[in-house]
């Protein structure tokens, strides 16, 4: 199937699935109308155009759209058009010109939407311009919210913000905070809380690693952990700390019993928390991390920060808490985590018991699917609206 007259969007093959008539429930508590613009027993599936980021770049935003590219949806089939690649200057002016262009020669609007990842910065601007073209072309649209300050960039930016979210017939969140932040500028039936989801680990045998995935950066907490570890280092001979991640405002010091990796491909990174005991993120500002998502799939125990999402995330005891800039309560947190076994193998099994029932592909990736449907319905409504007898727009393309 082409969504473009030159086939300008990156395509998925995914091969094509019998359609679950079930699938039609709606998106959370949002009623979802009968599917008036095409029958989903066709053999024709529908498609969703994922603009953004992808591959092997930093950050969890990609690994999110990563992960949407290696599944199997039911009733989509997915293209993607990249807006930026991590690079700099002219050559990421010229991904960003290329993906207007696609998105200028999209076609097949009934049956398209268009899903624009946005975070905070140049980000919101550039893949909200690229949301709204897509508006203004009459295709559906959807606004998936990434980033750690989305509700604080919402107060500063309100113009931008408004403008983009109103070009929006699904808006995403990954927080209670950013969801609150989303519905002061779109009706709430439209803003829809949704957790990232992260693919299950393989089996191996478990170290004793405690492991940090992430920038090194005061945002991320190193300089914390550092100064955790020094003291943790010489009452724990046994047990190592590997810090993986590019090098930020955090130097890489020499630090007994433990490393610094610097960046890892993500997949290197997987293996190492499938082989990990412990997973410390101790973060003063985040969203919804990737990481603890894939260390709570890989059996970890999750000692991470009350920030953003996280306190969500690790609800019922699934993984230890603590404020950020604590040293104390960071060294304690590990302190237990490395000494009481039972303790840890719980907590490493309750989380991956959420991670199952909550984050996993099977729990998160039908809600998703249903968004995208929402999304194409509420633009046939548009349409219809548009349409409508007396409607002086209705000679208008939609």
């Amino acid at each position: 199937m082409s969504i473009s007259e030159a086939d300008d969007t990156e395509p998925i093959n995914v091969a094509a699935l019998t359609i679950n008539p079930q699938n039609a429930d709606p998106l959370n508590t949002t009623p979802v109308a009968a599917q008036r613009h095409v029958s989903r027993r066709t053999a024709e599936r529908f498609i969703a155009v994922h603009v953004g980021r992808s591959g092997e770049v930093a950050g969890g935003m990609s690994q999110v759209v990563n992960g949407y590219l290696a599944h199997s949806f039911v009733d989509f089939e997915l293209r993607m058009v990249s807006s930026r690649d991590g690079s700099g200057g002219l050559r990421a002016a010229g991904v960003a010109a290329s993906a207007f262009w696609k998105l200028l020669r999209l076609a097949n609007p009934e049956r398209t939407v268009v899903v624009a990842h946005l975070s905070q910065g140049g980000s919101f601007a550039r893949e909200g311009a690229l949301l709204a073209l897509a508006h203004a072309r009459g295709f559906a649209t959807v606004a998936q919210l990434h980033g750690s300050s989305f509700a604080d960039f919402a107060r500063k930016r309100p113009g931008l913000v408004g403008s983009v979210l109103r070009s929006a017939d699904v808006v995403l969140t990954l927080s209670v905070e950013s969801h609150a932040a989303a519905a002061e500028f779109v009706p709430g039936e439209r803003v829809v809380l949704v957790p990232n989801a992260v693919a299950a680990g393989a089996v191996r045998q478990i170290e004793n690693l405690v492991v940090f995935g992430g920038a090194v950066s005061k945002r991320k907490g190193v300089d914390v952990l550092v100064a955790a570890w020094e003291r943790l280092a010489p009452q724990h001979p046994l047990w190592k700390l590997v810090i993986a991640g590019p090098i930020g405002d955090q130097p890489a010091q020499p630090l007994t019993g433990a490393e610094f990796v610097g960046p890892l491909s993500h997949a290197a990174l997987m293996e190492l928390l499938e082989r990990s005991a412990i997973a410390v993120l101790p973060s003063r500002d985040e969203a919804m991390p990737m990481f603890i998502l894939e260390a709570m799939a890989r059996t970890n125990c999750v000692v991470a920060t009350s920030v953003g999402g996280v306190p969500a995330v690790l609800a019922g005891g699934v993984g230890m808490l603590m404020e950020p800039g604590d040293v104390d309560a960071l060294e304690a947190a590990l302190h237990r985590a490395m000494t009481d076994a039972p303790w840890r193998a719980k907590k490493a099994d309750l989380a991956r018991s959420a991670f199952e029932t909550t984050y996993s592909a099977a729990a998160v990736f039908p809600r998703i699917e249903r968004s995208w449907t929402t999304a194409l319905e509420r633009r046939s409504d548009r349409v219809a609206k548009r349409y409508r007898p007396g409607s002086r727009n209705r000679t208008q393309q939609p």
